[in-house]
């Protein structure tokens, strides 16, 4: 893949701060991946409509160019405000990237480390299923994280998929001398994965 890849999205796509290390949204590993340039305009605690407010859109629409890709996932702050007009934010986001030419492609929002013996527990109620109503609906290219992160989660185990987060107990790391254990964020291996989730199906779009 040659085209440049535009993010769209939450803290879990996003490049964290270096104060953060190794906390990692998945988009801030995708280059390695994709073989061409990724712009990552995602930011944390984003919801669709604030995403806009801000103006991170406009942002990220005034650097595509034809045949340019824009993914977008969103999620995890708008089930905070169940208000928001969730589906046809995506929709309009959808829309505009197309009329700017580029290719927009829907994720659903990666799934929270959540278990329930070795099962995960689902954390994003309907939201996922409004991606995917959305995409079919307007034939939309579709990545869907939450199934391909809930299987990865799986098969590591309550135990093993500890190491795809930021998890450190006191003392085992200087920037978290008091210890975390972050079940939403990823540290630097996990958002690898699941870059590399996100750069396979790429490629099988593009």
């Amino acid at each position: 893949m040659t085209r440049t890849v535009l993010l769209a999205g939450d803290s879990t796509v996003a490049s964290c701060p270096a104060a953060e290390a190794p906390m990692s949204g998945w988009g801030a590993q995708l280059a390695a991946h994709t073989g061409g340039p990724v712009r990552n305009f995602a930011k944390g605690g984003a919801t669709t409509a604030s995403h806009r407010a801000e103006g991170l859109w406009a942002a990220l629409l005034r650097e595509v160019t034809p045949g340019d890709v824009v993914v977008i996932q969103f999620g995890h702050n708008d089930q905070k405000e169940p208000g928001l007009p969730y589906r046809e934010n995506l929709r309009l986001f959808a829309e505009e990237a197309r009329r700017a030419g580029a290719l927009p492609v829907l994720c659903t929002p990666v799934q929270r480390r959540r278990f329930d013996g070795d099962r995960l527990v689902p954390t994003h109620g309907g939201y996922p299923g409004q991606v995917r109503e959305l995409a079919a609906a307007e034939g939309l290219p579709l990545i869907d994280l939450t199934v391909a992160t809930t299987e990865l989660y799986e098969r590591l185990g309550p135990e093993g998929s500890k190491a795809l987060f930021t998890h450190f107990a006191p003392g085992e790391h200087p920037l978290h001398p008091e210890g975390v254990a972050d079940d939403t964020h990823f540290c630097f291996r996990g958002a690898d994965e699941v870059a590399v989730m996100v750069a396979e199906r790429l490629k099988e779009i593009c």
